[in-house]
């Protein structure tokens, strides 16, 4: 009887589990049983793993055959436990070492002809063994970039099984053919997830361009009003409600926020990869995600494809795939109800957590989030002269599919005039690079990561109300505004803690040392809609 294990990853959502993957061989009938609550992809690897290994030059055990995936109350799917099953049912046949994979965690999918191939998600996955207390992971070669981001791991990348087995007992390793430039390489097909490419709203989008080929704020015209509040939601992370006629810019203004936004840190590029290669949109070539994501998913997406979902264990949404960077919500009246209602307590919490009858996933959901609108369906309530048609009734409908309490978390409340004529040919003055504003926002943030330093918050967005009002009071007599909008109703006790946190943005803006009474008035204006006679004009924080 023979007897040999390794290990893999099961990934549950974002996050890993561990599994040990046990071989037993004995007398009897030839035969191949496969248990651990295995999905359908996992069972047909019997057939993989066997032509694998027969292509391999390696010898088909004829034995009875049993491989156990453990713990077995883990639901475990996916073809990525391909070369972890190879490895075991080679070391319990002898032809390696047992002891030498004991301590290994193997990731990959096996062709019948031996080729190891990438899978999604091995960031998590790497992740996992390390946390567990792994150290050296086999993956293939496509990925071994994506898996040497977690420190203290040693990673090998193979293209073939011959190569591990070869590696394993010392032998001289075979040369494999290089694949040939200038094709594409269909090695890579397992990483892209179909229909989920550029064009569609859920590919990576900035995530995955240079810094300097993002779309640029100047190409904007006019619209002075709404690219001040685009810069204090890129500097304090605030939520951005923008509303106007066709053609005003809200959609230009939205693409251009990554573009502002500062360079993800290591943790967060982490965390963003991790959900991108889990979801199957990680550009191939690209194995860290560095620049904010942005996410735009079409009006017609449903509660699942926004906040996860799926057969099975839920699958990452439009709210995971945006993790530290941009939600964008086009037409957002045209979203149902439900959907829209969904983004509440991500907003509040950072994380979605999906309950289905398969299990519960905890997703990361930390983005910042740009709703656009029309202000009635045909688009010219605000604008005189252009007779729009819609009755009261309607546009009082189309305008409440965007709820009080969804509303109620959006800081920044902005309405995009239509563009004047000096302003689209150029008469006008210019405005500014997102190269400018983007450094007046690093300046901002640098501001408030000294003042929150000893604190567990980084951004003026994520400070509690209580300490707003404790331990980061205001000028003196800079509340008189608010405190009177507050007692008038204006304000709810959310919109309160909301103001003061666009206030420490305006404030680290303009390179106060606390909220002025501009800086509330400014902040109470973009809230309430009401103006308090602040200039909008674009740089002038002093």
């Amino acid at each position: 009887m023979g007897f040999a294990r390794t290990c893999s990853v099961a990934l549950v959502g974002v996050e890993g589990v561990v599994v040990e993957v046990q071989a037993d061989l004995e007398p009897g009938v030839a035969a191949f049983t496969l248990v651990g609550l295995p999905d359908k992809s996992l069972t047909e690897s019997r057939d993989r793993v066997r032509a694998a290994i027969v292509n391999s030059q390696a010898e088909w055990p004829q034995k009875k055959i049993t491989v156990g995936l453990s713990p077995a109350s883990v639901p475990k799917g996916g073809s990525g436990f391909d070369l972890a099953v190879a490895a075991a049912l080679l070391a319990a046949a002898e032809r390696i070492d047992p002891g030498a994979i004991a301590d290994l965690v193997l990731i990959g999918e096996l062709g019948l002809d031996g080729r190891v191939r990438p899978v999604r998600g091995i960031l998590p996955a790497v992740l996992a063994a390390a946390d567990a207390g792994y150290h050296q992971v086999v993956v293939p070669e496509q990925t071994a970039g994506e898996a040497a981001l977690v420190p203290g791991v040693s990673v090998l990348g193979v293209r073939t099984l011959r190569q591990l087995i070869a590696i394993l007992t010392d032998e001289p390793v075979p040369q494999e053919p290089p694949h040939e430039d200038g094709r594409p390489d269909p090695m890579l097909a397992g990483l892209l997830l179909p229909g989920a490419g550029a064009g569609t709203g859920l590919a990576a989008g900035p995530a995955g361009q240079p810094a300097d080929t993002l779309p640029d704020l100047a190409d904007v015209a006019g619209q002075h009003t709404a690219r001040r509040a685009l810069e204090i939601a890129a500097a304090g992370g605030h939520h951005l409600f923008l509303t106007g006629p066709p053609g005003a810019g809200k959609t230009m203004l939205a693409e251009r926020l990554p573009g502002i936004l500062p360079p993800l840190t290591r943790q967060e590029s982490l965390e963003a990869t991790a959900v991108h290669s889990v979801a199957g949109i990680l550009p191939p070539g690209e194995p860290l995600v560095r620049h904010a994501p942005y996410c735009a998913p079409h009006h017609s997406a449903t509660m699942q494809s926004l906040v996860g979902g799926g057969n099975g264990l839920p699958r990452p949404g439009a709210v995971s795939l945006a993790h530290r960077g941009v939600l964008f919500l086009d037409e957002s009246p045209e979203f149902s109800a439900k959907a829209l209602d969904a983004l509440r307590q991500p907003l509040e919490s950072g994380h979605v957590i999906v309950a289905r009858a398969a299990g519960v996933v905890r997703l990361p959901a930390r983005f910042l989030l740009v709703l656009a609108a029309n202000p009635c369906p045909c688009g010219r309530h605000t604008l005189h002269g252009t007779g729009c048609e819609c009755p009261s009734a309607v546009i009082r409908r189309y305008q409440a599919r965007l709820s009080g309490p969804l509303l109620d978390r959006v800081d920044l409340r902005v309405e995009a005039r239509p563009v004047t004529r000096s302003d689209l040919l150029g008469h006008g003055p210019r405005g500014e690079p997102s190269s400018t504003v983007a450094a007046r926002v690093r300046e901002a943030r640098d501001r408030a990561a000294t003042r929150l330093a000893d604190t567990p918050w980084t951004v003026n967005s994520a400070i509690p109300g209580h300490a707003l009002r404790t331990r980061f009071p205001a000028a003196p007599g800079a509340l008189a505004a608010v405190e009177h909008d507050l007692e008038r109703g204006l304000l709810t006790a959310r919109g309160l803690d909301r103001v003061l946190r666009v206030a420490w943005t305006v404030a680290d803006l303009a390179g106060h040392d606390q909220p002025t009474a501009d800086d509330l008035a400014l902040a109470l204006e973009l809230r309430t809609g009401i103006a308090r006679g602040i200039p909008a004009t674009q740089g002038e924080w002093t």
